[in-house]
């Protein structure tokens, strides 16, 4: 029997902020000065063509980072702005960045958590600062839609799981993806309800693996070589997580910090109430399959036991 893969990451990236990079040939980098616990060293922002261009992940609102793209981008006119998703580290500077160049914004839409699915868990004080709930694209893209410019072209997918609106935008000619927070290189994605949900972001990854790109340029991050086998062994390393939450309520933990001090043992403070909230979403997970139940509302506050 094969064993599942093994989740490999890498902390090992060298990019400056500020610094224009090119990737590929038809790739630029400028990294947005907004290093943190949840962004690593800050937001990858990328520039797709030559002369007529896209922008893909604005970043945040600043001032510095604004400079640098327009400075990089002097001589040649941005005609469309990409937005993989509505976090405050991706979206904000596309208000900004069209304002001085008249591009058009592209995105899924306006900023929501799974409100459909009738949750009760309310928005974590870590979830209600990440929303940019004042973004309205020009354009609203849904899966497969196209748009193209001279020499290059991206495909919108939608991969919601992280956020109901996330897309990732594939470039054609090079057969590469914009992975935006979906799948990333130095860290797993956070999945945080009421934005996030666990079997969208599973069902996501399977969408990729149906395609057959040759590189990533996630959000945050290096980029990813070989994304098939990543995306395989993040779906395992999901998988993995959710069978050891499982085994920590048969052993008796009931409470959400009862599993997480078992399933993060040594876990640093500034990346707890993270850890909690995907350990929350692959509950509501196991809870939506028969595994586990819950006699309260499904929430930071409940207690499990296994079905």
């Amino acid at each position: 029997m094969t064993s599942p893969p093994k989740l490999r990451l890498s902390r090992t990236y060298d990019a400056k902020a500020g610094e224009v990079t090119q990737v590929s040939p038809l790739v630029r980098r400028i990294l947005a000065p907004n290093p943190g616990p949840l962004t690593f060293t800050g937001t990858n922002t990328w520039i797709a063509g030559r002369g007529e261009v896209a922008i893909i992940d604005p970043g945040p609102d600043d001032e510095a980072h604004l400079a640098a793209l327009l400075n990089a981008l002097e001589g040649e006119r941005v005609v469309a702005i990409f937005v993989t998703h509505t976090h405050f580290d991706h979206s904000p500077l596309a208000r900004k960045l069209a304002a001085r160049t008249g591009a058009p914004v592209h995105g899924y839409g306006p900023h929501a958590a799974n409100r459909a699915r009738g949750s009760v868990i309310a928005p974590s004080l870590l979830m209600r600062q990440s929303g940019d709930g004042d973004f309205r694209p020009d354009a609203e893209l849904r899966d497969g839609d196209e748009v193209r410019g001279p020499g290059w072209s991206l495909r919108a997918l939608h991969t919601p799981g992280h956020i109901p609106n996330h897309l990732c935008y594939e470039l054609r000619e090079e057969r590469a993806l914009f992975s935006g927070d979906h799948v990333m290189g130095w860290s797993t994605t956070i999945i945080a309800p009421p934005d996030g949900f666990m079997a969208d972001y599973l069902a996501s990854l399977d969408k990729l693996l149906a395609h057959d790109h040759l590189r990533y340029w996630p959000g945050h991050g290096p980029e990813i070589e070989n994304p098939a086998a990543h995306v395989a062994a993040l779906k395992a390393h999901r998988l993995r997580r959710e069978a050891d939450i499982l085994t920590s309520v048969r052993q008796g933990a009931r409470t959400l910090p009862q599993i997480i001090a078992r399933i993060y043992p040594g876990l640093p403070d500034n990346l707890r109430e993270a850890a909690g909230l995907s350990t929350l979403a692959a509950l509501e997970h196991l809870l939506a399959k028969g595994r586990i139940k819950t006699p309260n509302p499904l929430g930071p506050d409940a207690h499990f036991e296994a079905a």
